[in-house]
């Protein structure tokens, strides 16, 4: 069956429900202190660095680039130049001191850690430094997404616990590597009734706001019966609208499906932490909503830091 679209200003269990509306947020309540990106050099962990660094620049967090080193002398200067993308972007005028990054409010590290588990490296570090968001590209071989195989993304996403950006390999997202510039027009953002799909409503509200997007449209997804779409509040962002969307069948085939339909340039999905997400979308199923959503995903994982600090902003 295909899907059943409903325009709203607010969602509740049967549709639209204008009481559900919260038109206020405080977003200068600090979601993101500290921001891990890691990095194997590759064009698609390019683009992942781009999303990275504009996030730390909303954020005006700190910013940790991590390469797991192989022994060659070279590796620390292919780290991606902070400072040759912020004048490049026009941020900074060309020839900047060294200083005038800090000065923009972020704190730049780089950091190559010994020959050993691309995962326990990434792991590793964060049992000793606070990390609010991860950024990583992901890469397919041969078919299948590898940094979302066992070998290196799935058990970051899985053991970290923390908001991660997932950027598709060949996927250009959302921040132009020329200039820095943001483009977001649609968003999708799934939802069920476990795990609460209010902190991904909320992030999605908060990051096309502090990003200034002028207009828009956010579509809620329920793939299901309509009676079973859990009551949401859908804040008011100027310019964009709020639509839901219901379909019946395979979950992973209605993301991919209507994310194609809306020419979605984000994807926002609540997932259960540590487990729930990679349990629900396991194997072959994660590799497909990667491989065929053409766009990237930004996870919120129950308990993570950026989804207690967006319910304190939201309340």
């Amino acid at each position: 069956m295909g899907p059943r679209s409903d325009g709203c200003a607010g969602i509740g269990v049967a549709g639209c429900c204008a009481s559900n509306m919260k038109p206020t947020r405080d977003y200068t309540f600090p979601l993101i202190v500290s921001i891990l990106h890691p990095t194997d050099f590759s064009e698609a962990s390019r683009t992942a660095f781009n999303h990275a660094l504009r996030a730390a620049l909303l954020a005006k967090s700190g910013f940790t680039l991590l390469h797991v080193a192989t022994g060659d002398e070279g590796e620390v200067m292919d780290f991606p130049g902070v400072r040759e993308t912020l004048e490049r972007w026009g941020i900074l005028p060309k020839d900047s001191p060294r200083s005038a990054v800090p000065q923009l409010g972020i704190r730049v590290k780089k950091v190559i850690a010994s020959p050993r588990n691309a995962v326990e490296a990434v792991l590793g570090y964060m049992e000793d430094h606070t990390v609010d968001l991860i950024v990583l590209a992901t890469n397919q071989d041969a078919g299948r997404v590898a940094w979302l195989s066992d070998s290196v993304s799935r058990p970051i996403v899985r053991e970290s616990g923390q908001m991660t950006l997932l950027i598709p390999e060949g996927n250009a997202g959302f921040v132009s590597a020329e200039d820095g510039s943001v483009s977001l027009k649609n968003i999708l953002i799934p939802v069920a009734e476990s795990p609460s799909p209010q902190p991904a409503i909320e992030a999605a509200a908060r990051l096309v706001s502090r990003l200034n997007s002028p207009a828009g449209t956010f579509t809620v997804l329920h793939v299901g019966d309509a009676d079973a779409i859990p009551l949401l509040e859908a804040p008011t962002v100027p310019g964009w609208e709020w639509k839901i969307v219901t379909r019946s069948g395979d979950v992973i085939d209605g993301i991919v499906e209507t994310a194609r339909e809306t020419n979605a340039d984000l994807v926002v999905m609540s997932t259960d932490g540590r487990n729930g997400f990679l349990q629900a979308l396991r194997g072959s199923h994660t590799e497909r909503v990667l491989q065929q959503v053409p766009a990237p995903l930004l996870a919120v994982p129950a308990g993570s830091t950026a989804e207690k600090r967006l319910k304190l902003a939201s309340s």
